[in-house]
């Protein structure tokens, strides 16, 4: 028996459903029935007929000669040997015909038009091979791996369409084009790896956005906006100030003078500081030639040359804006700026300026008047807010009064110490008795406050002198001196 007849025999009566199987019925030219079914004796699934129209009639017509060829022989009356053997020829003959016109209609099976057979799960690893991840799940990995490198290093950041951070100053280099000089003195400096608040304000100020940031005394905030500036600048030119810097204290000035100028240092930069206004009135004037582009100073000698009529100085082309310990400088009252930063925001009326302001904490009322007056702010804070770094370890001691602290002080000598120390009061006058009060102690101790002149104040700062005053050394500071960036063993 024919594999044909077989599969004929064994689905008679069933009915192939095109709504169903409308594509495998249109593969193996499936005929329509009388009901609208098709049967499967009209299924050519092994290529032995050789169209769907006309594959049922002759598959009948081979059946019907072959019944009737054995019903000749059956009878056998009337019949003669040539004629039996022309009816057996002809049969034969239909039958190799049938089989040529077959294998000549037989489908080529290709990933094309073939059946793939598999088992479900074989499919569904089949699909998700073939699916490629969209935009937004990467987009979404991206954003979940940098979260996640915030969150290790502590960085907080609020605002709208955030630059990423950096991991390393080689990948600063890459993605922003830095001065290979700055990167060679960066390198030079000792710093290898940036701090967390370098990671995160760099960027943001290298994309032109406005930033108030917030970070732990000596966490690297200086070169946070430092390395930023320069790369804005890219390349000296005669257009006068175009980066201003501004810190409460001259010490705190001429500290930022320095480290900026080791920073460009090879780069053709002309960074200057106002030491006398007088001076600075002849050099910084109308009349100069303008051969000069980042300016450091404190609030007052600026706002004095910004008086003066005509101006003394010209802040038209600054295109950074700069605020150092911007808490202390926003502060109202006599120790406070905040009245000579509005006069000198006003005077930075380049329509390129920006601002950035920096500070160990973060006030809220700084902040309230950043979010109020700045464009697309970007707030970032490392660590907790209004805290020590966590290098610093913290005693809090009940002296009960005043005379109390004097009596602590004298017992924290007696324990011993490692020098340098800087003793922080609340004010100048305190300053003074402290200072008075620890000399008749006999211990090498030195006082600093805005009473002194520059050349006394600028005698006490220099550090490196300390080593031979003595094992045993205390400075007494004004807390508005803003001496908090030295490096001491001990702040009291």
């Amino acid at each position: 028996m024919e594999t044909h007849e077989l599969f004929r025999r064994l689905g008679a009566g069933a009915r192939f459903d095109l709504r169903r199987f409308g594509l495998d019925a249109r593969r193996f030219g499936v005929v329509k029935g009388n009901r609208g079914g098709v049967s499967p004796e009209s299924l050519d699934f092994f290529g032995s007929k050789e169209g769907a129209p006309q594959g049922s009639a002759e598959e009948g017509g081979g059946i019907a000669g072959a019944e009737e060829e054995v019903k000749q022989q059956k009878d056998g009356a009337g019949k003669n040997d040539g004629k039996r053997k022309r009816t057996a020829e002809s049969s034969e003959g239909k039958r190799k015909k049938k089989k040529t016109r077959g294998a000549a209609s037989m489908p080529e099976l290709s990933e094309n038009n073939g059946i793939k057979w598999m088992s479900s799960l074989e499919a569904k690893f089949e699909d998700a091979k073939d699916k490629k991840p969209t935009v937004e799940k990467l987009e979404r990995l991206r954003r979940e791996k940098i979260n996640r490198f915030r969150h290790q290093h502590r960085i907080n950041v609020q605002g709208t369409d955030l630059p990423d951070p950096i991991a390393t100053f080689e990948q600063l280099q890459q993605e922003y084009k830095v001065h290979p000089k700055i990167m060679e003195n960066i390198q030079a400096a000792g710093f290898h790896v940036p701090t967390a608040i370098q990671m995160q304000a760099i960027p943001v100020m290298l994309h032109g956005r406005e930033l108030l940031a917030s970070a732990p005394t000596g966490s690297g905030k200086t070169l946070a906006f430092c390395i930023p500036l320069l790369t804005h600048l890219k390349q000296p030119r005669n257009k006068g100030f175009r980066a201003l810097i501004i810190s409460p204290t001259r010490e705190l000035a001429s500290q930022t003078h320095r480290e900026l100028v080791k920073l460009a240092e090879g780069t053709g930069f002309r960074i200057h500081m106002i030491h006398k206004a007088a001076e600075a009135a002849k050099k910084f004037g109308p009349k100069s030639s303008k051969k000069f582009d980042i300016l450091v100073t404190t609030p007052n000698r600026l706002i004095y040359l910004l008086k003066e009529d005509p101006p003394a100085i010209d802040l038209s082309s600054v295109e950074w804006l700069v605020v150092d310990e911007s808490d202390k400088l926003f502060e109202d009252g006599k120790s406070g700026f905040r009245e000579q930063l509005g006069t000198i925001f006003l005077a930075c009326t380049s329509h390129l300026a920006r601002r950035a302001l920096f500070s160990a904490t973060f006030a809220h009322d700084v902040e309230e008047w950043c979010k109020l007056n700045l464009d697309n702010v970007v707030l970032v804070n490392v660590g907790a807010r209004n805290s020590a770094a966590e290098t610093v370890e913290q005693e809090l001691l009940f002296v009960g009064s005043e005379t109390g602290k004097l009596t602590a002080m004298r017992e924290l000598v007696k324990k011993g110490f490692a020098p340098p120390v800087l003793v922080f009061v609340q004010s100048i006058e305190r300053a003074k008795e402290l200072f008075h009060e620890l000399i008749y102690e006999g211990i090498n101790v030195d006082v600093i406050h805005a009473d002194k002149t520059q050349q006394q104040r600028q005698s006490s700062a220099e550090f490196q002198s300390w080593e031979n005053l003595g094992a045993h050394l205390l400075r007494v500071a004004g807390s508005r001196d803003g001496l908090q960036r030295c490096e001491y063993g001990h702040q009291l």
